[in-house]
């Protein structure tokens, strides 16, 4: 009888399901729910580094691809053996003592704080700044020793104490919290205890600072120091995790029914889709996998049991069994990598949709239809106009820190810069420059692996950007002057997902020897070119420069505002 698994993967702007058959990996249907409330902007406040989302979004979600799934392919309900969930994070979510997600409690259903702190959600910058500051002078372990000893404004214990400092009614209200993978494997095993419940050691080890060196958690003392609320919490999480080969329940009653599936359906233990995605990618030891939409996540695995006590500063974690049981899974990335260039895109538009929008001759469907053409042709455009551009012109150089910098050394209050800018400088000069700038942050990061003693023999992209921008790519493979391989499936992350759900099944032993089955081909390498290489290396030295001068200025800021 054919065997299927599912994975399903939550994306910062719209979550897909992808039927696997278990025998070969053959991708049997797909399917995509754009988030409808995340879309119309509710709940964010860009200028304020603001970014929440409803739950609801992602339960409709669950439904409408699932069922669109089976619908596509025919499958019969017995057939679908699992369901694995990846998601985007630290993406923490307030729940009530049931686990019931707090934005579908009465009262706060439009409540911002109450909905989920979406991962590029920076609100609690000063919150990350008193956890490091507490982790360097409590005189006790250091809970940021295998985070890249610096906690970020992004991970799970600084977001919920700036909510509950902010917000008295959830503070109140917030039984508990839960990682967005957590709450969704919870919600369709028909969890009602929480702290019951299996977590992802992914999420706990590389957002939470869960260690077992230090029984896990950090101690109540340390977090009550912060707030006392965070020190009670601490009794209402978890004290063990697991990595996501592992059997977490089995659909409900009320799931199976609402996905025309039955109770028999295995859920794996939640994951992050980049450490998803290495798994789709068929990560092996010393292989780099850069999975690259509106951010990257840099991901790498090693058995070398050094690693599990020796620190690799300015990353975002290093954490046994976060992506293959057994080796350490090691977490890098940038937070913005697509969203430079979309921001680039979106500043070109403006004045268009200014000028459409005031267009007495157009209809208004003839207005979104133009406006849409446009928006999906730009970047396009600019790609073949900026690779016509010979590498030995000058110009302008850019940082990529738009949305802070992830790593090297999680600093979320710098912010980009533009040099060099003439009146030589045209639209497809600053879009290379926007390319150039998100490979060289590329290059820092994996210089910083290597500059620790971790090697890097080989490097697979994987994600939108990888599949869709050859000119990105080959700057890349120029940039770090090595080649790169693509996979070629267009949704890894669902498909390491569902490698996961076979495992956790039991129709696959391992991670490994599901993912040799399962997981996607390459599809094309992109090769270094020696003299366009030669000369990149040359403008990273002044990516380097500025990016010192633009460090120095915030830093200087920050201490004049305190």
């Amino acid at each position: 009888m054919e065997q299927f698994v599912i994975g399903l993967d939550f994306g910062s702007d719209s979550v897909r399901a992808l039927l696997v058959d278990t025998s070969d990996g053959n991708e049997k249907a797909a399917a995509v729910y754009p988030y409808p409330r995340w879309k119309a902007g509710k709940f964010c406040d860009p200028a304020a580094n603001r970014f929440r989302q409803h739950p609801l979004d992602h339960i409709e979600g669950v439904e409408a691809t699932i069922c669109e799934v089976i619908r596509k392919s025919g499958a019969q309900p017995q057939t679908v053996k699992g369901i694995c969930i990846d998601t985007t994070g630290s993406s923490p979510v307030p729940v009530t003592e049931n686990g019931t997600p707090l934005a579908l409690v009465p009262g706060f259903e439009e409540n911002p704080n109450a909905m989920m702190v979406l991962w590029k959600d920076h609100t609690a910058l000063a919150e990350a700044d008193e956890i490091n500051e507490l982790t360097r002078t409590w005189g006790g372990p250091d809970y940021t020793r295998y985070v890249g000893g610096i906690y970020s404004s992004e991970w799970f214990w600084a977001k919920i104490l700036h909510i509950v400092r902010e917000d008295a009614a959830v503070r109140e209200a917030a039984w508990s919290w839960m990682e967005h993978c957590d709450l969704m494997t919870f919600l369709l095993a028909g969890g009602k205890d929480p702290a019951a419940f299996k977590r992802s050691r992914c999420a706990a080890g590389h957002k939470a600072m869960w260690h077992p060196s230090w029984g896990g958690l950090p101690d109540t003392a340390f977090l009550s120091r912060l707030d006392p609320y965070l020190g009670t919490l601490r009794g209402r999480l978890y004290r063990d995790t697991f990595p996501s080969d592992q059997l977490a329940g089995h659909l409900s009653a009320e799931w199976a029914n609402r996905l025309g599936l039955t109770t028999q359906t295995a859920l794996a233990v939640g994951t992050f889709d980049a450490h998803a995605g290495a798994v789709g990618a068929k990560i092996e030891e010393n292989t780099l996998v850069r999975v690259m939409g509106t951010s990257t996540c840099d991901i790498l695995v090693s058995p070398d049991p050094g690693l599990r006590e020796r620190m690799v500063p300015g990353i975002c974690g290093q954490v046994d069994g976060s992506v293959i049981p057994g080796m350490s899974g090691l977490e890098a990335g940038q937070s913005a990598f697509g969203d430079l260039l979309a921001w680039f895109r979106d500043l070109l538009l403006w004045p268009m949709e200014k000028v459409v929008s005031h267009s007495p001759s157009l209809t208004e469907k003839q207005r979104a239809d133009l406006l849409a053409d446009a928006a999906a042709r730009l970047i396009p455009e600019l790609s073949a106009a900026a690779e016509q551009i010979p590498i030995s012109e000058s110009l302008p150089v850019a940082l990529d820190w738009i949305n802070g910098r992830r790593s090297p050394d999680a600093d979320q209050q710098l912010k980009s810069a533009i040099a060099n800018l003439t009146l030589g400088s045209s639209a497809p000069h600053l879009f290379k420059a926007l390319v150039h700038a998100i490979c060289y942050g590329s290059k820092k990061i994996v210089d910083r692996f290597e500059a620790e003693g971790v090697s890097i023999h080989s490097v697979i992209g994987v994600g939108g950007v990888a599949r869709k921008s050859g000119f990105i790519m080959q700057t890349l493979a120029n940039v770090l002057n090595r080649p790169i391989a693509v996979a070629a499936s267009d949704q890894a992350p669902a498909l390491g997902a569902a490698i996961y759900a076979a495992v956790a099944a039991g129709i696959h032993p391992d991670i490994p020897a599901a993912a040799r089955i399962m997981g996607s081909s390459v599809e094309v390498t992109f090769q270094p070119e020696p003299e366009a290489a030669a000369v990149l290396e040359e403008e990273f030295r002044v990516y380097e420069k500025l990016g010192a001068f633009a460090a120095t200025l915030a830093r200087d800021a920050q201490m004049q505002k305190t």
